[in-house]
């Protein structure tokens, strides 16, 4: 599963709260949280399915292979939630004899006819109605729920807005809507018989082997998934869209997306067949599935879910041409998903405490993908922005592989995640990429269509380099923290040696570290290979004369916070000559804090030249035009940069800046940018241009107000609507609010609309802009609550409450004031 963007930009919110949380609650620390005991093991599982939209109940029955693992068996548990339970019985041949069973609304025990043996097998089926939204299942920081099963606008009541079913299993919903084993170290071959109505499309597991018309308008579409998968694997997805067709190698590879997105759907998702034959190469394994689908769906805010065969994708995926041509935003996630059909699908966690096997690697697969099609510095770039995500997450008391948690969904977070890839590239790094990609095929292939733990990675490593890697292990996966390092330089031109002080700063363990300390006189690199063990390590090299540079962790690899003596000088060096894309980001930062000094500033230009877009457009944010040397130093170059950066998102960074200098005559650069075909540059564009010729810029807003905007564009039309007082396109705004879906870009329009709010004086609509923030308040992933509705109610509403009230609107306020007393009621 991946992340959202929008549960990224509200993790930062959760941890103080969570921090405090887990000061007052302790106990868990003392429930281990060990693999789930195998008494029967899943072969195959049968259902079929029909749908009842206006109740959202699923009528189901489930034909359900199994066998017991080891020891003689009399019974069986199947996790069952929230239904209604008609009849169990036992297949022998054409027949069901009914068997005995208890069901507690969760569990349903089952007294089998007599003692099986291990791995004699025997089928029961369950006659049952789904009732998903009538139980209630505690979710995740990824969904709100875990209700398994999600009916869309079953009734169609919503305008514009589409009907569809979709299906959530991980981590162990499937049993809302299948009776079954709802482990991760289940593996079980599947068939789904569904029942939809003839207007729609249907995906699953595994490939359609037949389609039926039946009379009263629906049509029966027979799914079969050959290979043995987990359960919360199991996939259903039904609905009104448009299925654009690709292939790789013979197999069928398809995108099914809102009609509307037809057209784009192959600029989405296109790259899927090149990610394919590149994660094939380098696991030494072809895609293993027979086909690979992936299906968008409204209201699911999890990011996206890899299902086998079938990935599940936000609506967010769906971005129109105009959003495309900054880049494909969702690339790294379809990246991600399709990694875990190897590592998740093909090999699974086998508990939640191991679910570093699943995620560590389909997070690192976004940096392999990166480097792989856009070069290195894309690669390092991902890399360190999920470096950054784990640095700063308070996440340093987690281990990697936790077996104490409060709840199986809280291992879903930036350890698992971010950290885990950061510890994978660590590993690549010192074993070598022969070796690192070579043990990833070894252990993909012992233990294919099989569940696993991270001691079964360690050992395909070990059998492949030959080496013990239990210090790895011991403190990466089955430790917590990170090293904070402090690294001082000095040369003794007596002695002609360099010395190089490792000290280690966190205070609840010494890391080994395996690092490269790279020398550099001029363009010539001498590296030297140690360890860092100790509290404080101090290493000498001899040198005959003072070197131009000393780059400890030549690589840039550790996960690990430092502080060094460098000067800006020798920033420059590391900068023009060290060369990667975290070297020139480290002098970048660096000259960035130092812009009182003229050879800052000239880094800083370096910056706006750089060859990486990335760093391009980091060094136009850095730049603090506060500061009329700075100004002097750079206006000329973002104008340039402005005009003519062939990326778009460089040319919306210089042209936002450019904003700040209030210049009339930028005006021109400013009105030929709103007409870009790029959002962020047009909505950038817009912004800038209010600030010289705020009449001109309205009237430009008030064009844009009859299309459908997106993005920057969005936000800054909006702004701009806003701050003219026009009330008039209240509606075009609150409008574009409600369509969007759960996200960051909706998040991110809170203030615009809560501004908004302040200057309405309709009641009408007045109530509808509050009505709108609540319903996406209440839309926020129920874990994330806690920190966000503070922000939104106490801060958001409360204080248009305040401005309402003192400015006379005591009706109006009023409102808001009952809305947040409602809230507080339950």
């Amino acid at each position: 599963m991946k992340k959202s963007a929008y549960l990224l930009l509200v993790l930062a919110l959760s941890q103080a709260a969570s921090a405090q949380k887990a000061a007052t609650d302790t106990s868990w620390k003392k429930e281990y949280r060990e693999t789930p005991a195998r008494i029967n093991d899943l072969v195959h599982t049968k259902m079929a399915a029909r749908f009842d939209y206006p109740r959202s109940y699923m009528y189901g029955q489930v034909w359900i292979t199994l066998q017991p693992h080891f020891y003689p068996t009399d019974s069986l548990t199947l996790d069952a939630k929230g239904m209604d339970v008609h009849r169990v019985a036992l297949v022998k041949g054409n027949q069901l004899r009914d068997l005995k069973y208890d069901y507690d609304g969760w569990q349903l025990r089952i007294r089998l006819d007599r003692t099986y043996r291990g791995g004699e097998k025997y089928t029961v089926f369950v006659d049952y109605t789904a009732k998903p939204n009538e139980v209630k299942v505690k979710g995740s920081a990824a969904i709100s729920d875990a209700k398994g099963l999600y009916f869309i606008n079953p009734l169609g009541t919503e305008k514009d807005k589409p009907t569809q079913i979709w299906t959530q299993g991980e981590t162990e919903a499937t049993s809302v809507y299948c009776p079954t084993i709802d482990r991760p170290n289940q593996k079980t071959t599947q068939e789904f018989i569904l029942t939809v109505p003839g207007k729609y499309v249907s995906l699953s597991n595994g490939k359609l082997i037949s389609q039926k018309k039946n009379t009263d308008g629906t049509r029966t579409d027979h799914w079969k998934m050959d290979q043995p998968h987990a359960p919360y694997l199991f996939f259903i997805g039904v609905g009104d869209y448009a299925v654009v067709r690709d292939s790789w190698k013979g197999k069928e590879v398809s995108y099914y997306v809102e009609k509307e997105y037809a057209p784009v759907a192959r600029r989405i998702f296109g790259m899927t067949p090149e990610m394919m034959t590149f994660f094939s190469r380098i696991t030494g394994i072809e895609y293993p599935w027979v086909k690979y689908s992936q299906m968008t769906a409204r209201d699911y805010v999890s990011g996206a879910m890899e299902n086998t065969t079938a990935t599940l994708h936000s609506a967010v995926a769906q971005q129109d041409a105009r959003e495309l041509t900054d880049g494909n935003q969702w690339e790294p996630v379809i990246a991600h998903e399709l990694f875990h059909q190897w590592f998740g699908d093909y090999v699974t966690t086998e508990s939640w405490s191991n679910i570093t096997l699943n995620e560590s690697f389909a997070n690192y697969s976004e940096m392999l993908w990166a480097e792989y099609k856009y070069g290195k510095d894309a690669g390092d770039e991902q890399h360190y922005n999920d470096m950054q995500g784990y640095l700063h997450s308070n996440s340093e008391k987690k281990d990697l592989v936790r077996f104490h948690y409060r709840d199986k969904e809280d291992v879903f977070d930036a350890v698992s995640y971010n950290k885990g890839g950061r510890i994978l590239h660590m590993l690549r790094n010192f074993v070598g990429d022969s070796a690192f990609f070579r043990s990833l095929n070894l252990f993909l292939t012992t233990n294919k269509f099989k569940a696993a733990e991270a001691h079964q990675l360690r050992l395909a490593f070990e059998e492949v380099t030959g080496r013990d890697l239990n210090w790895f292990w011991n403190q990466w996966y089955f430790g917590a923290g990170h090293p904070d390092l402090d690294i001082k330089y000095s040369y003794d031109a007596s002695a002609k040696r360099v010395r190089v002080i490792v000290s280690q700063k966190q205070s609840d363990k010494l890391f080994h570290l395996p690092v490269a300390i790279d020398i550099y006189r001029g363009g010539n690199k001498d590296r030297q290979k140690v360890w860092v063990k100790n509290k404080v390590d101090t290493f000498y090299f001899h040198s005959a004369a003072k070197p131009d540079l000393v780059n400890f962790d030549g690589d840039k690899m550790l996960l690990a916070t430092k502080t060094e003596n460098k000067t800006v000088e020798e920033y420059m060096h590391q900068y023009t000559h060290a060369g990667t894309y975290l070297d020139r980001r480290e002098a970048l930062q660096f000259a960035a804090a130092n812009q009182d000094k003229p050879a800052a500033i000239e880094l800083l230009r370096l910056g706006l030249r750089d060859r990486f877009e990335g760093l391009r457009g980091l060094a136009i944010s850095l730049l603090d035009l506060e500061k009329e040397n700075v100004r002097k130093a750079v206006e000329t170059q973002l104008v340039s940069i402005a005009k003519n950066d062939p990326k778009r998102l460089v040319k919306a960074a210089a042209i936002e800046k450019l904003g700040s200098f209030g210049n009339p005559e930028y005006a021109d650069i400013f009105i030929s940018a709103v007409r870009d075909s790029s959002y962020t540059v047009a909505g950038n564009a817009l912004e800038a241009l209010y600030g010289v010729d705020s009449a001109r810029a309205v009237q430009e807003a008030i064009m844009f107000s009859d299309y459908r905007l997106k993005g920057n564009l969005l936000a800054a039309t909006t702004n701009v609507l806003i701050e003219a007082g026009n009330e008039s396109f209240t509606d075009m705004i609150l409008t574009n609010f409600e369509n969007m879906p759960t996200s960051q870009a909706k998040f991110s329009m809170l203030q615009s609309v809560g501004k908004l709010l302040e200057r309405v004086t309709n009641s009408s609509s007045f109530r509808r802009g509050v009505d709108a923030i609540l319903a996406f308040r209440d839309a926020i992933p129920q874990s994330f609550r806690t920190q966000t509705d503070p922000f939104i109610n106490d801060m958001l509403l409360a204080g248009v409450e305040k401005r309402k009230r003192a400015a006379g609107q005591t009706e109006l306020a009023d409102y808001v004031k009952s809305k947040l007393s409602e809230k507080k009621g339950f």
